[in-house]
């Protein structure tokens, strides 16, 4: 074997090992490179859509979800509930939603789109504080005219269970219905509206 022949091999292999190491190390700063154009995790829950499973929510009950950060209310309402809605219509400020705090297709008094489930951000249209949920009819602390309904602490305004806003009250506009589709009988998703589908 002549001294070429050793220096060719040689050559060869350092050449290899070389372009082997290279090809790891691309890879190596690639992999992280183009993973930081993904969103973050937390960029990803602050706009992503929330699944909800109504089947066990029984009437008159209320459980509270977070979408975008803020909290959501899905409250089953049972016939006395929608009943009193109806009754309600001249004592609010805007009883047909005609301010826009809702999508285009949730239309009329309930607010829903099946009235028996109602889909609101709890935030208080007056300065974002948090309404209690308060169903029951006449307490003492609100009045024999109260048939159920939200509660500002913050400030007092008073919002049916809609969402709408009682006249002469601090918030000026409808609690806000958030973009909602039902996927099935069982589950509704906060986020899409129901052509996403």
């Amino acid at each position: 074997m002549s001294n070429g022949d050793v220096s060719q091999g040689r050559r060869r292999f350092l050449i290899g090992a070389t372009a082997a190491v290279g090809g790891v190390g691309v890879v190596g700063a690639a992999v992280p490179f183009l993973g930081s154009w993904n969103p973050s995790a937390k960029a990803e829950a602050a706009g992503a859509p929330v699944t909800v499973n109504v089947s066990k929510l029984e009437p008159g009950q209320q459980i509270t979800v977070e979408w975008r950060g803020k909290p959501v209310w899905v409250i089953r309402r049972d016939e006395a509930m929608l009943e009193n809605i109806e009754k309600l219509n001249d004592v609010v400020k805007d009883p047909q939603s005609e301010s826009p705090q809702q999508p285009p297709y949730i239309d009329g008094i309930y607010r829903a789109l099946k009235p028996e489930i109602a889909v609101i951000v709890g935030l208080c249209t007056h300065l974002g504080c948090v309404p209690s949920y308060r169903p029951e009819v006449a307490p003492a602390d609100l009045g024999e005219n109260w048939l159920g309904g939200l509660f500002c602490p913050c400030h007092g305004s008073k919002y049916d269970l809609a969402g709408r806003v009682y006249d002469a009250q601090p918030a000026p506009l409808n609690l806000e219905v958030p973009p909602y589709r039902f996927d099935d009988d069982a589950t509704l998703t906060i986020g899409l509206d129901p052509e996403a589908a």
